[in-house]
C-alpha cells in the first residue's frame, strides 16, 4: 500500500480514476475501439507517466503496481467511459476538473519522488512534468494524434508550475503535506484559469500568421 499522507493519497487516487475516465472518453473520440482498447487506453492514460519515471529511477516495480487501487480505479474509469460515454458529456466540465486535481497531484508526486531517488533540481522537475502529462501522451500516439499536451492549451505549463514550485520546498527544507498541498494547488489554479480564459502556450509566429 501507499506511504503517502491521506490527504495526498486521496488526491492521488481522485485523479487516476479521472485519468482513466477522460483518457478512456478520449480514446472513444479519437478511434473505434472495442471495450479491450478503451479500457487499456484509459489505463495508459492514468498509469503511464508514473511508470516512465518509475523506470527512470530504477524504482521498480512501478509503484501503482504494488497497490491495488491504483490500477483497479484506472480500469474503473475505462470501463465507465465505455459504458456511458455519452452520458458523461453532460458533465464534461467536472471531469475537467478531477483532470486537473490528477494533473496536479501527479506532478507533486512525480517531483518529490524523482528528488528522493537522488536525481538533481531540473531533472526532478522534467520528471514531474513527465509522471502529470506522460500516460496522456502515450494515449494519442496509439490512437495515431499529435499528443495534445503538445498541441493546445496549457497542460505541461501547470505541471511544470506544480513541479517546479515541489522541487523548491523541499530544497529549501520546508516540504511535508501542507507544502506538497500548497504546490498542487498552485498546477490546479495555472490549469483552471488556462481554461477558462482559453489561454495557449505561445506558438510559433509563422503558424499564427496562417490561421
Amino acid at each position: 500500500m501507499s506511504s503517502e499522507p491521506t490527504p495526498l493519497l486521496a488526491l492521488d487516487l481522485t485523479g487516476t480514476f479521472a485519468f482513466g475516465l477522460n483518457g478512456a472518453l478520449t480514446a472513444v473520440r479519437a478511434a473505434r475501439l472495442d471495450v479491450v482498447g478503451v479500457v487499456v487506453l484509459g489505463m495508459i492514460t492514468a498509469l503511464g507517466g508514473g511508470f516512465i519515471r518509475d523506470v527512470l529511477i530504477d524504482s521498480l516495480p512501478p509503484a501503482t503496481l504494488l497497490d491495488w487501487r491504483f490500477y483497479t480505479l484506472a480500469a474503473v474509469g475505462g470501463v465507465i467511459a465505455f459504458a456511458l460515454g455519452k452520458y458523461l458529456r453532460r458533465i464534461e466540465a467536472a471531469i475537467t476538473v478531477f483532470d486537473a486535481i490528477g494533473l496536479s497531484t501527479f506532478a507533486v508526486i512525480g517531483a518529490s519522488k524523482a528528488l528522493q531517488s537522488g536525481l538533481g533540481v531540473a531533472p526532478a522537475v522534467l520528471l514531474g512534468v513527465v509522471t502529470a502529462v506522460g500516460g496522456g501522451t502515450i494515449r494519442d500516439m496509439l490512437v495515431g494524434q499529435v499528443p495534445s499536451v503538445l498541441s493546445s492549451g496549457l497542460y505541461a505549463i501547470p505541471a511544470l508550475v506544480g513541479a517546479a514550485v515541489t522541487v523548491v520546498t523541499i530544497q529549501l527544507g520546508v516540504y511535508g503535506l501542507p507544502a506538497a498541498l500548497g504546490s498542487a494547488l498552485v498546477c490546479f489554479l495555472v490549469r483552471m484559469l488556462g481554461l477558462y480564459f482559453s489561454l495557449d502556450a505561445p506558438e510559433p509566429p509563422e503558424t499564427r500568421r496562417h490561421k
